[in-house]
């Protein structure tokens, strides 16, 4: 078995990710995947209006969910990945195979600025989460915001006690790094940092940035009644957590005043 993930080095994510990203995409387009039951309409939902909006998806997989927003009227937008497998490009749409890492170091963003950066399920790879915070914050035009989406921390919570035979209380705050096999591709491991929701909160904050507003999405009535596996697995894991992230007026210069 190859195990990886976000704990893995920056020097492996992208042969990870060519590994898994076909995988991925497979299990993402069926039409019973909580991706399309759950998580892309609860982040459409908080992301508004995209008509004239250019956008950054930073780790944007194949560029699917980022072709599907130009496609619905955004403005010139850029998708960075560091795998290789990505969507043809079209007008409007431009994407890059780099690391989300060094994203601010690509010549085809150089002097550019957004209304929309995404990190759709992408975050957990920041090797430095405060500073790719930052670094998005600084990308962003003056009525910009950050769409950030991240697996509910209960999930690895419940999965490690039970893998563990403790308590959710005890996974929850043990703060140890997670490995589990992939579902879409059992044949790897994946190894994830897990964090408490406050320590997400502690990273936006130190990046500059304050919830506008959050989404703990579920399933609709609808979808529960035709895919009950889906909703037996949403009511034992979760799912996720999105936040709509805006940068806090004038952090630069306090955070200045408390540094001289």
């Amino acid at each position: 078995m190859t195990q990886a993930g976000e704990a893995a080095g920056e020097s492996d994510n992208g042969a990870v990710w060519s590994a898994l990203s076909s995988d991925y995409e497979r299990a993402r387009a069926r039409e019973d995947s909580l991706d399309t039951l759950v998580e892309w309409p609860a982040q459409r939902a908080l992301l508004g209006d995209v008509v004239g909006r250019t956008i950054l998806d930073l780790g944007c997989g194949n560029g699917g969910k980022l072709a599907e927003l130009v496609a619905a009227g955004a403005g010139a937008s850029v998708g960075i990945d560091v795998g290789a497998d990505l969507v043809p490009a079209r007008r409007g749409l431009e994407l890059v195979q780099g690391d989300l890492n060094r994203f601010e170091d690509l010549p085809e963003l150089t002097g550019r600025t957004f209304d929309r950066i995404l990190f759709l399920q992408s975050f957990g790879y920041a090797t430095d989460p405060v500073a790719v915070l930052r670094a998005a914050r600084e990308r962003l035009t003056d009525d910009g915001f950050i769409l950030l989406t991240r697996t509910h921390p209960l999930r690895y919570a419940r999965e490690r006690a039970e893998q563990n035979g403790t308590s959710l209380g005890a996974e929850y705050y043990a703060g140890a790094d997670f490995t589990y096999r992939a579902a879409w591709n059992d044949a790897m491991a994946l190894t994830k940092r897990t964090y408490t929701i406050a320590d997400l909160l502690n990273i936006f904050s130190a990046a500059g940035l304050w919830v506008d507003a959050a989404d703990e999405p579920s399933m609709s009535a609808a979808d529960a009644a035709r895919f009950p596996h889906k909703k037996a697995w949403m009511d034992t894991y979760l799912g996720i957590l999105i936040f709509r992230l805006r940068p806090v007026p004038g952090f630069e210069e306090r955070a200045g005043q408390a540094n001289a």
